[in-house]
């Protein structure tokens, strides 16, 4: 019996999801410049003449992704943090809690955290607009360090490579989920000691 064509739609919205899926997996392993069309076509287990119907090129295919990636969700919800009315050690605590559950519990974070990164640093079309410390990402996570060294909880130091260094540790651990069976994560705690002052 012939396939209706709600059911060939279906079929194709299902076939871009898993592309999409599997290449955010597969660039986050591999970054942009090491990933080849052909691996990556095999790697989601589809022909590459297949990959090419969803997706004009591989430029395409990880503008795409990152656009998925880049979304604005964890941009808002950082810059509505770091405007609250509470401590700065409150804030890095509940900023470190949420990466460290969003690392346990989300399946795709540890991709997104490790795909972002890639693209602040590969020299392509794709950096050209968001290197690191013009991340929102980053400011947001300033904004915060810069209010804990005022309330002298936070240690001193450049917001910026403060925030790039707290940041490079949600990074590293993200590589771990990506990349070993074995996984094991930091607490929030051993996050939020990156920033903040020894108590003793």
């Amino acid at each position: 019996m012939p396939k209706t064509p709600e059911r060939c739609q279906e079929i194709r919205e299902e076939t871009r999801k898993k592309i999409l899926h599997d290449a955010m997996l597969y660039f986050a392993r591999n970054g942009f410049a090491g990933t080849k069309i052909s691996d990556l076509a095999d790697y989601i287990g589809i022909g590459q003449g297949t990959l090419y119907i969803y997706f004009k090129s591989k430029e395409d295919l990880f503008k795409e992704i990152f656009t998925v990636c880049n979304n604005d969700r964890e941009i808002k919800e950082l810059k509505m943090l770091s405007g609250l009315p509470i401590s700065a050690k409150s804030k890095i605590s509940k900023l470190s809690k949420t990466v460290i559950e969003k690392l346990e519990k989300e399946g795709n974070y540890a991709a997104k955290v490790t795909l972002t990164t890639h693209v602040l640093f590969e020299k392509d079309d794709f950096a050209s607009e968001n290197t690191t410390y013009q991340s929102e990402i980053y400011k947001y996570t300033a904004k915060i360090i810069e209010q804990g060294q005022k309330e002298k909880s936070v240690v001193a130091g450049s917001s910026m490579k403060l925030a790039d260094f707290y940041w490079s540790v949600v990074y590293l651990y993200a590589l771990k989920k990506l990349f070993t069976s074995k996984y094991e994560t930091i607490t929030a705690s051993d996050l939020e000691r990156v920033l903040l002052k020894d108590k003793h």
